[in-house]
């Protein structure tokens, strides 16, 4: 059938066979359909959806496109944790040490920020020497050895994926959910753990804003995950204000250190426990989530996460020193302190407005070609629900190129403060499995 046709299916509502969906993305991959085409097909899914089993097989016919890795070689259930983003989230640097120290192997591959969400990738590279990119055999070697290993995607893994997300920029295909599903879930299977943990946020900082569509998108992909035979579990988490206190490279990679010796933030610990317990129950590392929450803490308490953690950097070409000793990461030349301009509870805090203000400062790219400052970001010393003074600090700046007073006008306007008590908010809306 040619594609004009299948785009008249698509566009009339009707379901594609597992026959049509290959041709789609072999040509597509082969450069046989040519942009403008897939395009159009984008949109009547954007428009008319995909049912699960559609959209299961757009999921394995795109991590098909190109190589998978395979992981027989690692022994063990192998976990893999996915964040679909957030402002603060440095979750897979504390939890991954925290569940390799249990016993459990955490194979993960992981993407780079662009925008106001950091990468897992370019956190890593704050630590000197440290890389990301291992063969299949050193990869599965280093997860035997130490149970853990964060690596970059190759080019070679999921081509199709890349060449569609690049096209769902620019023609307004972004927020569809099958085709959000299928894009992340391609690439963690291609990546060849038995079992996936998905932390799929909401809010004002997060991709999507309501925690209805965050819900819709995890079942999309515990679905995926059911009909391609992975055990895929999700955490559905509050992203409507900042993970932790810090933003910023090598101030998250510090504040991940300080949770992994018990001294993390309230908020962020919570997340690494409820993700760990999960993951240790995937693994059979544990039977109840109180088995797996005690050997979370029995790790952190007689510091063998933290030494998961330095094992891995090492192994990886980095300086284990800067785990140990995270006073070693580089200062910037100034740190400029926010205050407050008024008296009351903060009732909001616009994580969004926050990560732009931390990649104006260098710390994250607008395009893909801009180079990072992992030193610069923001520290929070007050967030949603705690009491400030006119006059109190909000946050620290750290910062090699000062302040502007636009910058310092947009921190302040992230700030809504009130008269009135404000609760904290829930982190965790809920867990699905």
């Amino acid at each position: 059938m040619r594609m004009v046709d299948l785009i008249e299916k698509k566009k009339h509502g009707q379901e594609l066979s597992e026959e049509e969906i290959h041709d789609i993305i072999q040509g597509y991959v082969a450069n046989q359909i040519p942009d403008y085409q897939m395009s159009a097909f984008m949109m009547a899914t954007y428009f008319q959806g995909m049912s699960e089993k559609e959209t299961a097989i757009l999921t394995s016919e795109m991590m098909h496109s190109g190589d998978t890795m395979d992981l027989s070689g690692i022994q063990g259930i192998k976990v893999d944790k996915h964040s679909t983003g957030g402002v603060g989230d440095k979750t897979s640097l504390a939890v991954g040490p925290m569940v390799a120290a249990c016993g459990a192997p955490v194979a993960k591959m992981s993407g780079r920020g662009l925008g106001h969400t950091g990468g897992t990738l370019d956190k890593l590279e704050s630590i000197p020497g440290l890389s990301v990119y291992l063969s299949e055999e050193d990869f599965i070697k280093q997860v035997n050895e130490i149970k853990l290993a964060i690596i970059g995607q190759t080019k070679q893994l999921d081509p199709a994926d890349a060449k569609m997300y690049a096209l769902r920029d620019v023609t307004g295909t972004v927020d569809s959910i099958p085709l959000i599903a299928s894009s992340i879930m391609s690439k963690k299977l291609a990546a060849g753990a038995d079992a996936i943990l998905l932390d799929v946020k909401y809010g004002d900082g997060a991709f999507m804003k309501n925690v209805e569509d965050a819900r819709k998108l995890a079942k999309t992909m515990i679905a995926i995950g059911d009909h391609l035979g992975r055990d895929t579990r999700a955490t559905i988490s509050n992203m409507n204000q900042p993970l932790g206190n810090a933003i910023g490279n090598s101030l998250e990679v510090k504040e991940a250190i300080a949770t992994l010796k018990g001294e993390g933030p309230r908020d962020f610990t919570e997340l690494c426990f409820e993700a760990g317990e999960t993951m240790l129950l995937m693994t059979k590392m544990a039977d109840t989530r109180e088995e797996a929450h005690q050997k979370l803490e029995a790790v952190i308490k007689d510091g063998s996460a933290l030494a998961t953690l330095a094992k891995m950097v090492e192994a990886q070409g980095g300086d284990p020193s800067y785990i140990m000793h995270p006073e070693k990461f580089p200062e910037t030349k100034e740190v400029i302190t926010v205050e407050s301009l008024k008296t009351g509870y903060i009732e909001d805090l616009e994580a969004l407005n926050l990560g732009l203000v931390s990649m104006k400062l260098g710390g994250g790219r607008a395009t893909m070609d801009d180079q990072i400052d992992h030193a610069v970001g923001l520290v929070l010393k007050k967030k949603v629900g705690d009491h400030v003074e006119a006059g109190e600090p909000l946050l620290d700046v750290h910062t090699n190129t000062g302040l502007s007073e636009e910058l310092k006008a947009e921190i302040l306007s992230a700030y809504h403060i009130v008269d009135h008590e404000v609760a904290t908010p829930q982190l965790i809306e809920e867990i699905l499995e």
